[in-house]
């Protein structure tokens, strides 16, 4: 028999992971990483056995039946079996219920288990953000009714009680321009509201709640007139017949996850508040769910860039092992730079969470929070895409090969720069989060990352795109088609500047303890270059985009 290449191995995503540990050993107390340690061992555990399960087993979707055999509407939905698992593993390891526990590392803790599950969970991932989120614009509504019905379930430790929620947004007439809204909620004869329209992206249709925006009927135009309302989509063990699902969707990744489009036919709906302003209403999930879509993102990368660090350790090229080759070894080098700045922003994004929730950040910090959070998710959206890209290279004609389970890194990736606001949504929302500090709160933090910094060079060069960021901001003040369509490249210059300012203060932790790979991850980050201004000109905008 002739040679047979070895496959990449997964090491083991908790216990080999020295970059979660530093992270979790700087930022929580001992206490609290003894409590967390049992489950993310457990979920690292797990993600080994899903990785080997997948090697020799045939990927399969979700495949919904409308019918049964007698003519019954039944709307049925075979998951996965990661899906199957999904509500034991959340329950068992306080996946979810962590970030509601009552203490400022509650996200922290939360999101390090998110991390070590998403890429095992085959983006089960995506209903628990949804679900998060609804558990926590249920908080902010003070809705009490509500509350005490449905966040025990939602923040259940027990599968057989746990809940699921959906977010029924988008339409057909726009994602992110949600004020076009066409599903209208009626009042029937008892004062029941009900809820009757089409929504296009249902990504927890499999769910048993779900928040919803509709426009109450003889409600006026536009986002504000929109109401934001709860609905369960349970009778009993069937599926409401008043939600009707029209088909699954047909994407380019995350095939595991039952997205649907669905029609709402007088399903029952209550309002969290009042009916109005909805869209206020779902600004408390946005910090949650796009904080899940960073942490997935970083996720992706540490899968992608552990398989493609394993597989150069085991092939030969050219007389030597690829992680001995000049030229590879390089390229992987930089991918773990560049990965270890979207990991120090997206955790620190996560803890910044859960000190804002519960009153332990500084005066500025939940300034900071308002942008990071965009800033995060729209950085580590992009750049998953091109860190699964760059790895799938590293093994060539294999990584395009779909039975090696590579291709799936990059199909899965693309969602991260597309769901919960694409990176241009996202790029405006960050500007509009500056407000009228601009870039003081951004500053200050910095300056405290910075504090005993010990890379003159790295603290200059992160300086110095700050200024240029500033000085950008101040030359196209008041112009505001200017300052949007530069918006991109000032947003990824502010995550960059962040993601350095926190390489540098993990170095200053990291050296005194004999850790030498911070001021490495640093020094090559930097070297990467922090600015990504461009100037506008709407001349050649035009010139560009006019006939041929």
């Amino acid at each position: 028999m002739g040679f047979v290449q070895e496959p990449p191995q997964l090491a083991h995503p908790y216990r080999e992971d020295r970059l979660l540990q530093a992270m979790l050993e700087r930022a929580l107390p001992p206490a609290r990483r003894a409590v967390l340690a049992a489950d993310l061992d457990a979920l690292g555990d797990h993600a080994c056995m899903a990785f080997k399960r997948a090697a020799h087993s045939t990927r399969r979707k979700p495949v919904l039946t409308q019918w049964d055999a007698w003519g019954n509407r039944v709307d049925r939905i075979e998951l996965t079996e990661a899906w199957l698992e999904g509500p034991q593993l959340t329950t068992r390891h306080a996946v979810l219920a962590a970030g509601h526990e009552a203490h400022e590392h509650a996200r922290l803790e939360e999101f390090a288990r998110v991390y070590l599950y998403h890429v095992a969970s085959e983006f089960y991932t995506c209903p628990l953000a949804m679900t998060d989120g609804a558990a926590t614009a249920l908080k902010a509504s003070g809705n009490k009714a509500l509350l005490d019905r449905a966040l025990p379930h939602l923040l259940s430790r027990d599968t057989g009680s746990f809940w699921l929620s959906g977010q029924w947004m988008t339409e057909n007439t726009g994602g992110s321009d949600v004020g076009n809204t066409e599903t209208i909620a009626r009042q029937d004869a008892n004062g029941q509201w009900r809820l009757y329209g089409r929504k296009w992206f249902s990504s927890a249709v499999v769910g048993e709640m779900a928040l919803a925006l509709a426009r109450p009927e003889g409600a006026g135009t536009g986002a504000s007139a929109l109401a934001l309302f709860y609905v369960e989509t349970m009778d009993g063990e069937r599926r409401r017949p008043e939600l009707v699902i029209d088909r699954l969707k047909d994407k380019l990744g995350t095939h595991e996850l039952p997205t649907a489009e669905i029609h709402l036919e007088g399903i029952p709906a209550w309002p969290l508040g009042e009916l109005a302003n909805g869209v206020r209403q779902v600004a408390p999930m946005l910090n949650i769910t796009r904080t899940w879509n960073a942490v997935g993102a970083t996720a992706s990368m540490a899968r992608a860039l552990t398989l493609a660090r394993d597989y150069a350790t085991r092939r030969r090229a050219f007389g030597k092992r690829l992680i001995e080759q000049p030229l590879h070894a390089q390229t992987l080098a930089d991918l773990q730079a560049e990965f270890e700045g979207a990991f120090a922003l997206t955790f620190e994004v996560a803890h910044l969470l859960g000190r804002v929730e519960h009153g332990a950040a500084q005066p500025h910090e939940a300034a900071l929070l308002r942008l990071l959070t965009p800033l995060a998710k729209l950085w580590t959206g992009k750049m998953a895409v091109r860190m699964c890209s760059e790895a799938l290279e590293c093994f060539g004609g294999a990584g395009y090969v779909e039975d090696t389970g590579l291709p799936q890194l990059l199909r899965d990736a693309q969602v991260y720069a597309i769901w919960e606001g694409t990176t241009n949504v996202l790029s405006l929302d960050s500007l509009r989060a500056l407000g009228a500090e601009q870039l003081a709160p951004l500053h200050r933090a910095i300056d405290g990352w910075l504090a005993d910094s010990i890379d003159a060079h790295a603290r200059a060069q992160i300086h110095a795109a700050l200024q240029a960021a500033s000085a950008y901001l101040q030359d196209h003040a008041g112009q505001r088609d200017s300052l949007e369509a530069g918006a991109r490249g000032l947003a990824i210059t502010l995550a960059r500047c962040a993601a350095a300012a926190l390489l540098a203060r993990h170095d200053s932790w990291s050296a005194p303890r004999g850790g030498a790979r911070a001021a490495a991850a640093l020094r090559r980050f930097v070297g990467h270059g922090l600015i990504r201004l461009n100037a506008a000109d709407a001349t050649d905008t035009a010139l560009l985009l006019g006939p041929h």
